[in-house]
């Protein structure tokens, strides 16, 4: 795929394409900056677009008609780097049910019946008949996950698709479609930057970054120090390996699965090499109950924290309360995400046990409270000032403070939405990210016949919660795949290609 004649210039960004909203083909070609065209492109190349381009290959779309582009060189690169700073290793199990199979768009078999025939464990199949009265949820571990996408990543010809750089941003194309500004590689390509002209364009960045509690933050930034106070989502193993080398203590900030593993991770330590960790839980909202605001819509709790099975409840996928949130708008959608929302995790009988037995050894101390401020003590440790609901500050010292509030939400903190909504058309949904149709076409973005989709974790707060999880992202990708054959991209998927495919898939034979 040639890119047409290309005047000697920079091949940059000028400032009248800086400012123009919508850009003609003179106007880019007059800046120098090599334009390829290619109907579909998703921007990304985590697991959004792995997804959507494994549904649209699946539907009969070729891979030359698609491409990806990504600074990452797998889809599950940096979900694995997450999940592994958040102390789930391959070998460990993620928060993610059985059926829920971002490699296989029919979700048979289960990652449950997938490992039970490769372990030959038939008690996985039992624990998944008796879930959650009799046993914890089964869930996959890590490691059959990232190799299933391997697999199937591979028999769509993914990497045939992949193109390796950083996108810049997405403007629209005066007569219809868009145009996509690509940094390559340094050295891999004559100018500094590329342009990919499409009709179609699929976002799925997932979210901007880490974010850190304020007094975190301040306190990193005055005194620099980025090995004491860290986030459960980066590198932070020297944490581990310090309490293997004599006693100390951990403050843990935070109350969702993230916090829950961390904590395990501490609690297996402690037990496997006979440490003396101290560890304090600090809660802002501690639940001691179940709690909802009325008997149809109550999660069970305790000893701080929320239990919830999944991300969601279950009628999210498929039943009610995926038909009622369809039918909700502004203020009504942003008061129902709030009813169903807020932090919780998974309830693992292996894990109570470990609390109860560190609350009644001493050295796991749950505390309800706000944290003014931290400050280095006389001695180089960490203080934290905790202010409790009854107004008594408690001042707790820590040799380390692990973050596990969660990652970035603030769409606006990544350039490409933050340049979707000044020049682009976008705005933002009831809950503050990014506006999108019920198909995930962004709204106010339309470019003659060319569409703009969006999918994942910045779409949350539209007419489907369930956004940011496997399911919700393979629900995602199916409705943009309908769309696309609606507006004759794609053949419709009928019965007869989806059986002939799965047998494909089943035998594992390219598309």
């Amino acid at each position: 795929m040639a890119p047409p004649h290309t005047p000697v210039s920079a091949g940059d960004l000028t400032p009248e394409l800086l400012g123009t909203p919508e850009w003609s083909d003179q106007l880019v070609a007059a800046a120098g900056i090599p334009m390829y065209d290619i109907p579909f492109l998703t921007v990304g190349g985590g697991m959004g677009s792995f997804v959507t381009l494994d549904y649209l290959r699946i539907y009969g779309v070729p891979a030359s008609q698609m491409r990806v582009v990504s600074n990452i060189d797998t889809p599950w690169q940096t979900y694995e780097f997450l999940t592994r700073c958040s102390q789930i290793p391959r070998s460990e199990r993620i928060r993610s049910d059985s059926a829920s199979r971002p490699d296989n768009i029919w979700g048979f078999p289960s990652y449950a019946l997938q490992e039970t025939w490769t372990d030959k464990t038939p008690a996985y199949l039992w624990q998944l008949l008796t879930e959650p009265l009799l046993n914890d949820y089964w869930t996959p571990r890590a490691g059959t996950v990232f190799q299933s996408l391997e697999r199937e990543a591979k028999r769509i010809d993914y990497w045939d698709m992949l193109v390796k750089g950083q996108v810049r941003m997405v403007r629209r194309r005066a007569g219809g479609g868009y145009f996509t500004v690509v940094t390559p590689p340094e050295g891999s390509a004559p100018t500094k930057r590329i342009i990919f002209r499409s009709r179609f364009v699929h976002i799925a960045i997932g979210y901007p970054g880490l974010k850190f509690l304020p007094d975190l933050q301040e306190f990193r930034t005055k005194h620099g120090d980025y090995q004491h106070v860290v986030n459960a989502y980066e590198p932070h193993e020297q944490v581990y390996e310090f309490l293997k080398t004599r006693p100390g203590t951990v403050v843990i900030r935070g109350g969702g699965v993230v916090a829950s593993r961390v904590l395990q991770r501490l609690f297996d330590d402690r037990e496997k090499f006979r440490l003396q960790t101290q560890i304090v839980h600090i809660f802002r909202t501690f639940v001691t109950g179940s709690h909802g605001p009325h008997v149809w819509a109550r999660r069970k709790g305790g000893d701080g924290w929320a239990y919830q099975g999944f991300n969601y409840p279950k009628s999210v996928w498929g039943g009610q309360l995926k038909a009622q949130m369809r039918r909700l708008e502004g203020a009504e959608r942003a008061a129902k995400y709030k009813e169903m929302g807020g932090t919780n995790t998974p309830y693992r009988r292996r894990w109570q046990e470990q609390m109860r037995a560190g609350r009644s050894g001493g050295y796991y101390h749950p505390v309800q409270g706000t944290v003014d401020r931290v400050e280095r003590g006389p001695d180089g440790r960490l203080v934290s000032y905790v202010r409790s609901s009854d107004g008594i500050v408690r001042e707790p010292v820590a040799d380390y403070i692990i973050d596990c509030t969660g990652l970035e939400a603030d769409i606006a903190e990544h350039r490409i939405y933050e340049d979707l909504l000044r020049h682009g058309g976008a705005y933002r949904n009831p809950v503050g990210r990014l506006e999108v149709e019920r198909h995930f076409e962004v709204k106010g973005t339309a470019s003659g016949d060319g569409v703009l989709y969006a999918s994942g974790s910045a779409t949350l707060g539209g007419y489907f919660p369930g956004v940011d999880t496997f399911l919700g992202l393979q629900i995602a990708a199916q409705e943009i795949a309908d769309d696309l054959a609606r507006r004759g991209f794609v053949r419709r998927m009928g019965p007869l290609r989806s059986t002939s495919q799965w047998f494909k898939w089943a035998f594992n034979s390219p598309v």
